[in-house]
Order: C-alpha cells, then structure tokens, then sequence
C-alpha cells in the first residue's frame, strides 16, 4: 500500500519548509497542488525536479484516480497548499477521505499556518479560539452566521479577501460591538503588518481595502453576567419574538441561568406556542 503526504507549504517566506517536507516532496511520485504555478516556485527555490499536477473542484474525481492507481504501486503522493497546511479553505477533503478508505496511509506533515501566525501575532488570547475561515458570502447567510457567532467567547480567527476587508470589519462590528481586534497582513513576508484596535477603529483604516493576504482575529464575547427566574423569562420571550428557535435558546442561556437545557427549551416552546 502507499502513503498520502498531506504537507504544509510556506505562506510566503519560502525558508519557512522544513527539512522532512523537501525530502518528501523530492521523493514523492505524484505533487497535487491547487496553483502548480505556486507550487513551482516553491519545487525550483529548493532544487525539487518534481511536476506538480493540479488539483481543484473541476478535476478532483479524475486526479483522485490517479493517485490511487500510484498509491496501488505502493509508491508515495504529495498534496500541497499554495500556501500554508493543505485543507484549511482549500481542496483536498474528498482526495484524504477516498485514499483513507481504499486502505492507504494518510500523514499530515506540519508546517507554516497563517491561522496561528495571526493568533499569537494578534495580543489576544490564543486559547480557546475558533476558526472560521471565509464567511459565507450571501448577505443573509453572512447575517445568520455572524449573529451565531456574537455569542460565543472563543477568540476568532477568520480570513477575508483585501477588497472586502474593510465592509468586513464593519459588519463585525455591528454583530459584536466594539470588540479589539487585529488585522494580520502579509504574514512572513516583507512587508508583514498587524494592525491591532478596536473594531469600529480598524474599519475605518481599512474603509479603501488592503493589499496582500489578510487575516482577521476578533477577541470573542465577554461572559454574559447570570440571569435570575424574571430576567431568564424576559430573555426568552425577547428571543422567541426575533425568531429564535426553542433550540437555539436553550443553546444560547443554558450556561447563564440555574435550569437545564431541556426545561429551557420547555420554557420556549410554550412561550412559541401561547403566540
């Protein structure tokens, strides 16, 4: 049987690979890569002969094939990023799931990662955080998602493209509240910057977008304070009125109230049904 590297590529500084990962990619039969053209770069810096092939959405079932036919050989494949640990908002799920369950070896090899470079760059607490990546890009699912996440007291970590970001950091700030935050630009690179504030600040310096790949890390919620039997009622009721499901409230006060999750949701369910 053969063994699937799964390996971390530079997200810009190209001395930022370490050593098992060129000896990986020099011996490898088969490089899959999203942008071969990045890839390259990378394969020349370091002497590395190997031909990248692509790898993306429009060919993935042909390409799979392949590699399980070179892996059938008993022979080694390489999945890179263009930049930073394969799968992180980018292709390859269905490649790992399908060489997993054909019987093949999967080995992730670490390396540079721009969500823990903007963490620990950022001044805010780096444990616990969440990572979003992108987020959805229709309005009423953006809308959705950021209201589920205004709750939630985990340092965010989520990426955004540099014409967008300044829209971007004004709707965090409308969800959240005027929370601190950081903008990481251009990680490992020359002209690598973190812009640290507050929300409402650093929307305004970005209101004209950025240059370069960006990163985004918001300080998460600060615990609500308990609420006692009227205050919990009031809640409630407010939240069935905006929509709320029973579920998402009992979800949203369980930790700040004396009841469990099951009689709040009783709770809701009636104050729903009396409507």
């Amino acid at each position: 049987m053969g063994t699937l590297y799964v390996v971390s590529t530079p997200i810009g500084n190209l001395e930022d690979v370490t050593l098992r990962a060129l000896r990986l990619l020099r011996e490898a039969s088969c490089i899959l890569a999203e942008d071969t053209r990045r890839t390259r770069v990378l394969l020349d810096r370091h002497g590395i002969p190997g031909r990248a092939r692509s790898l993306h959405a429009h060919n993935e079932r042909a390409r799979i094939a392949e590699v399980l036919s070179e892996l059938d050989q008993g022979r080694s494949a390489a999945l890179v990023s263009d930049a930073g640990t394969p799968l992180v908002s980018d292709p390859g799920e269905r490649l790992i799931r399908e060489v997993a369950g054909a019987g093949h070896t999967v080995v992730p090899v670490p390396g540079p990662s721009a969500v823990l470079a903007a963490l620990v760059g950022s001044g805010l607490p780096s444990t616990p955080f969440l990572f979003e990546g992108f987020l959805p890009r229709k309005a009423g699912e953006r809308r959705s998602r950021l209201a589920a996440l205004a709750e939630r007291s985990e340092t965010l970590v989520l990426f955004e493209s540099p014409h967008r970001v300044g829209a971007t950091l004004a709707e965090l700030r409308e969800a959240f509240g005027d929370r601190p935050a950081c903008v990481a630009r251009e990680l490992t690179k020359l002209h690598e910057s973190f812009s640290r504030g507050l929300l409402s600040e650093l929307a305004e310096a970005f209101a004209d977008g950025a240059r370069g790949e960006l990163t985004l890390v918001v300080a998460g919620a600060e615990p609500a304070p308990a609420l006692d039997a009227e205050e919990l009622r009031v809640e409630v009721q407010s939240r069935v009125e905006r929509g709320d499901s029973p579920k998402q409230i009992a979800a949203a006060l369980a930790s700040r109230s004396a009841l469990t999750k099951r009689e709040i949701y009783a709770m809701a369910q009636r104050e729903r049904d009396e409507r």
